[in-house]
């Protein structure tokens, strides 16, 4: 599988400098035109580079493939995506400019409530082919915000991931606070992340604060208590200057009881980060349920009230199958036809778009307050 290394290496060997590489490079993660009026890409590099550019071009291109776009009424739009070995991943394009990719086919973890751990890890996506997921997004309309949400763990496939988070926060023109590497606390991605010349945010999975219940929902995640998981993305945040995003999956009759809400008062009150809250994308082939929304409000609105910064978000693209790997799923069931792809299931868990926690009646549809995040008190 093509990394980003190989390119940066194939460059090289055709006497391309540090900065004919990175032009190469910034024109394809920001699918910009080889030329753009008199200004002309091949102008400014080597011989042997401009000759070989056309099928470079190509080549990269081709990394993926658009099988299918379904677009949400919230302004997302689910985006099946092919890869050359006949493999799918999915990658969602979020209202505001967000763009959520897909780091592994499959997933080791098996977290109970998502589908695409069931059949385990398939193969881990290369550098390159999460970067051409940008580039591929960006070909459709603009990129500003890239979330590591999607299918896989990131810290499973961690210099992969870094990698292509380093070449995003360069040359691919994305804030460095605009790239979030999403986790369920694997001890190797906390020393990794603060070592990288871009440091992303991170998002760690929560979900309880139960060492017991979360060793059950995600029964292949690191040892971690949940203890130990807020207090190493504590000193990320601080390192860092960012606030992490814990993130909470609403499980009706799970970890929405009064015994949590009590819970995350104890773990993150006065922690540097805010709780997403985000209820649960339900799928049919799997047991638990979604919450209703007044419920979820309520929730989130009494955690604020004891000095919890808590984002309650709501699914995006449900109308379109918005839980990754939904369309993936229905796919290799034979509502799409993807030629090569491989029979496995994939995730339930969203990718998802805000609504205000702080308001006193729900927000109406598409509508979304912007709440400052500073350290919890």
């Amino acid at each position: 599988m093509l990394s980003i290394a190989d390119i940066d290496q194939r460059l090289s060997a055709l006497g391309a400098n540090p900065a004919h590489r990175q032009r190469v490079l910034r024109h394809w993660v920001q699918a910009l035109p080889l030329s753009a009026g008199r200004r002309r890409l091949e102008d400014y590099l080597p011989l042997p580079v401009r000759q070989a550019l056309p099928g470079l071009m190509d080549e990269l291109h081709g990394l993926t493939r658009l099988i299918e776009q379904h677009p949400g009424d919230d302004g997302s739009a689910r985006l099946l995506v092919g890869l050359q070995d006949g493999q799918t991943v999915e990658s969602v394009l979020l209202p505001r400019d967000g763009l959520c990719v897909s780091s592994q086919v499959g997933c080791a973890v098996g977290c109970q409530f998502c589908m695409t751990g069931r059949d385990g890890l398939i193969r881990q996506v290369s550098s390159a082919e999460i970067v051409a997921q940008v580039a591929l997004a960006r070909r459709l309309r603009p990129v500003k915000k890239v979330v590591f949400m999607g299918m896989g763990e990131p810290s499973h496939n961690l210099e992969a991931v870094m990698e292509a988070i380093e070449l995003l926060g360069t040359a691919g023109n994305i804030g460095h606070k605009n790239l979030v590497f999403s986790t369920v606390g694997d001890p190797r991605a906390f020393d990794r992340l603060s070592r990288g010349p871009v440091k992303p945010a991170l998002a760690l999975s929560l979900h309880t604060t139960k060492p017991d219940l979360r060793r059950q929902l995600l029964p292949r995640a690191p040892r971690l208590s949940p203890a130990e998981i807020v207090e190493a993305g504590e000193r990320y945040a601080r390192d860092s200057g960012y606030p992490i995003q814990y993130q909470w999956t609403l499980l009706e009759g799970v970890n929405d009881g009064d015994d949590e809400l009590e819970g995350i008062v104890a773990l993150l009150k006065g922690k540097y980060g805010v709780l997403n809250m985000i209820p649960y994308n339900s799928v049919p082939e799997l047991p638990f349920l979604r919450p209703d929304w007044d419920k979820a409000r309520d929730i989130a609105r009494r955690l604020h009230q004891r000095g919890i910064l808590t984002k309650l978000r709501d699914s995006a693209g449900q109308d379109v199958d918005g839980g990754c790997g939904q369309l993936r799923a229905r796919a290799i069931a034979g509502d799409v036809v993807v030629p090569g792809a491989a029979e496995h299931d994939q995730s339930s868990v969203s990718t998802t778009r805000q609504r205000s926690a702080q308001v006193e009646t729900k927000p109406p549809e598409g509508a979304a307050r912007r709440i400052a995040i500073r350290p919890v008190r």
